[in-house]
């Protein structure tokens, strides 16, 4: 592994001018003594000045890469290109807001070093800083979705994941993707784990999203997910003879 990295930290960001620079400085900081890591920010489509402050520190942050969509695709979407252009074997994915914790990314690293059979560790926030009415339609959310997936994850949405790059560009993309790896990657016929993080208050730009448009995307999307996962088989065991 001499000379490649072995995670790449992926930054999805909309409008982010004012968090983007702190939370490179923040996320390097952090890392610099662990094991080698790349970070892509990946724009989809700021019209802020996002872009421009992401672009003047290129040079100051090895292996700091930003990649744009010209219009806004999706958050998963950004990931899936972040993915795409990554050249790391496994995947942190972390929210641009500055509410994940850098802090939190050498443990996830860890679990995934004890427990070498897991594909993924989710991020799960515990005392989350945000608005009561997030929090409810959040926990509302969750519950609804355990029940129906049968994932055991208590916050799929969290930002901050582990997961294997080869695992995630494997898996169907769709809006919101994000928001169902657990339940994905269960289909899949692989392991993941929960891991209590951090959360931070945001501190500065806003959500992206509003409560009442999430729910009614997220029942749409869950319905969707309930079907492929209905309809994908996994072979339990593969037997493969002779050379290619």
């Amino acid at each position: 592994m001499e000379g490649r990295v072995l995670f790449s930290v992926l930054i999805p960001v909309l409008n982010e001018q004012d968090n983007i620079l702190p939370l490179l400085e923040e996320l390097y900081a952090t890392l610099r003594d662990g094991p080698p890591f790349e970070v892509l920010v990946i724009d989809d489509g700021s019209d802020d000045a996002t872009v421009e402050r992401a672009r003047s520190v290129l040079a100051v942050y090895p292996g700091l890469r930003l990649i744009r969509h010209p219009a806004r695709c999706g958050k998963s979407v950004a990931l899936r290109t972040g993915a795409t252009a990554a050249t790391a074997p496994w995947l942190v994915t972390i929210d641009g807001d500055r509410q994940n914790d850098p802090a939190d990314i050498p443990r996830l690293l860890a679990l995934a070093q004890a427990q070498p059979d897991l594909a993924m560790v989710a991020g799960n926030r515990r005392r989350r800083d945000d608005t009561l009415a997030k929090r409810i339609t959040s926990r509302l959310g969750n519950g609804i979705r355990r029940a129906f997936l049968r994932d055991a994850c208590p916050d799929t949405a969290c930002g901050l994941k582990l997961i294997r790059r080869d695992l995630f560009l494997d898996l169907p993309i769709f809006d919101s993707l994000h928001r169902f790896l657990p339940a994905l990657v269960q289909g899949r016929g692989c392991s993941y784990a929960n891991l209590p993080i951090n959360d931070r208050a945001r501190g500065a730009g806003r959500s992206k999203y509003t409560n009442l448009g999430r729910a009614a995307v997220g029942l749409f999307d869950l319905l969707g997910v309930m079907w492929l996962l209905r309809r994908t088989t996994v072979p339990v065991k593969v037997v493969e003879e002779g050379r290619p």
